[in-house]
């Protein structure tokens, strides 16, 4: 599948800013802070992707762009990065939105698709560099689930196959949940905890027997569609390997997608863990609730562009709030981020400014240590109120905040 097209990123070593240090972030497994990318070269990143109706609203901006930056202090610190994205262009979801709009399935999810890759490239966030669908990856995902049933891990219930949670040895390593919980967020979030037959009720679908008048593939495990878990596990197996640096996503991914999709990849490959850390960004609400294409309280990107609003002041707005934090979207957060904005730009115009250095080293501190971006903000505001002689400041602080936050 194709992606969007790349961001050119300046080189802040080129310019005699030196490199920045690999960042800390908060690791869901843990329950703590740690660095990650040290450990493999390149680092291996794989971020969940959208399921292709309603795309995209604040909630998915905020989540590719915290991978955004988070990416960028990598390379900022010399470091190259491999990173891939899926496509969930096959989904219940998706085909009841198609079923209730009167549109074809497969138009929906391409319209949605090139919309998000739209939005994704007027915020100037980073393409991956395999941007893979469901529906092309279903050979490899119909691999996974021959392994999984070769391993005694795989079950047929009227047809339809299943993951034995039982086979696996971390469940639970990653959200932390008792099971009770995790019984009930599976009911919530696409799981079918209470179907009669089943061994366990966390046991997950891996492929779906053909249902009418729903889209199907010949596969040596019948005519049907893959799950939704077995299909991140799949496809980061294909391309990153057994051990990934960083899986991440949205916060409500951390149970049941990515302990599942970690749990039934850990049987295939004996490797543990799938991730060495798992990175998610809190929810974004809006009216009072989760921003949610179910509940249809969407803020889109697309819309808040048709209605003038500059891309770089809707990623200032998004970056205006710490990763970690759940918030609500306020209509007025635009004008506050197109002020910045203004005075920014207005600063980096100047002929003279205070100098480079402090600010951009007090730029990548606060980016390494959790990305504390809004502190990295504040930084580059007193710089932009301050004044001095330093004549090449304009251009470096303006070429630190591009590299580092992706504003221009």
């Amino acid at each position: 599948m194709e992606s969007w097209p790349p961001v050119a990123v300046p080189r802040l070593a080129d310019l005699g800013l030196g490199s920045g240090s690999l960042p800390h972030v908060h690791d869901s497994a843990a329950g703590a802070v740690v660095e990650v990318g040290g450990a493999s070269d390149p680092i291996r990143l794989y971020v969940c992707g959208i399921t292709p109706y309603d795309a995209t609203h604040l909630g998915h901006a905020a989540t590719y762009l915290l991978f955004d930056v988070l990416q960028r202090v990598w390379r900022d610190a010399g470091r190259d990065v491999r990173y891939v994205q899926n496509v969930t262009d096959v989904d219940d979801p998706l085909l009841e939105r198609a079923v209730a709009t009167g549109e074809d399935w497969v138009a929906l999810a391409q319209r949605e698709t090139q919309l998000f890759r739209e939005d994704m490239a007027a915020l100037r966030i980073l393409p991956p560099d395999e941007y893979v669908g469901a529906v092309e990856a279903i050979p490899s995902i119909v691999d996974i689930i021959e392994q999984l049933r070769d391993r005694g891990a795989a079950y047929d219930l009227d047809g339809d196959l299943y993951f034995a949670v039982s086979s696996a040895e971390h469940l639970g390593e990653v959200a932390h949940l008792p099971v009770a919980e995790m019984v009930r967020l599976s009911g919530e979030r696409g799981g079918d905890p209470h179907r009669p037959g089943k061994k366990d009720p966390l046991d997950c679908l891996l492929w779906q027997a053909a249902r009418p008048n729903e889209p199907a593939w010949d596969s040596s495990l019948g005519h049907g569609r893959p799950g939704w878990h077995v299909e991140c596990g799949a496809i980061a197996l294909e391309h990153l390997g057994p051990v990934i640096d960083v899986q991440g996503g949205g916060s409500d991914l951390v149970f049941p997608h990515h302990e599942l999709s970690a749990a039934e990849a850990a049987v295939v490959t004996g490797e543990w863990p799938f991730a060495r850390a798992f990175v998610h960004q809190a929810m974004v609400g809006y009216h009072g609730e989760k921003m949610s294409k179910s509940r249809g309280n969407l803020v889109l990107v697309s819309r808040l562009r048709r209605e003038g609003a500059d891309p770089m002041a809707i990623r200032l707005a998004l970056l205006a709030h710490h990763y970690r934090t759940d918030w609500e979207w306020q209509d007025e957060e635009m004008a506050a981020a197109t002020a910045r904005l203004q005075r920014w730009r207005a600063a980096f115009a100047r002929p003279s400014a205070p100098p480079a250095r402090p600010v951009v080293a007090d730029m990548r501190r606060a980016l390494a240590d959790d990305l504390r971006i809004p502190d990295a903000l504040h930084a580059i505001d007193e710089w932009a109120e301050a004044s001095g002689d330093d004549d090449t400041a304009p251009a470096l602080v303006a070429a630190a905040v591009d590299a580092l936050l992706g504003i221009v």
